[in-house]
């Protein structure tokens, strides 16, 4: 299954509303900026997993160049169109 951008970028604004963080409505925003911590990324993987139905591949060296909301939402789109191995 593919997930479609604005999927994500919901997804991301789901978890930053539960945790009393604004929602994003500008994806140039900084992942800092937006409040958007690690604890963050990993609980809207674990919902991007969920929605693919299959574990995400990641990269060390991606994961470093994310610095917007758009990187967030360019690396999930990217890791859950990835063929699996």
């Amino acid at each position: 299954m593919k997930i479609q951008r604005d999927e994500i970028l919901s997804l991301i604004n789901q978890v930053l509303q539960k945790n009393d963080k604004p929602p994003v409505k500008d994806d140039t925003i900084g992942v800092r900026d937006a409040g958007f911590r690690s604890l963050d990324f990993s609980e809207v993987a674990l919902r991007v997993e969920d929605l693919v139905d299959r574990e995400l591949p990641f990269e060390a060296a991606t994961m470093r160049r994310i610095a917007t909301i758009k990187d967030v939402v360019d690396f999930f789109e990217q890791a859950a169109g990835a063929d699996v191995v």
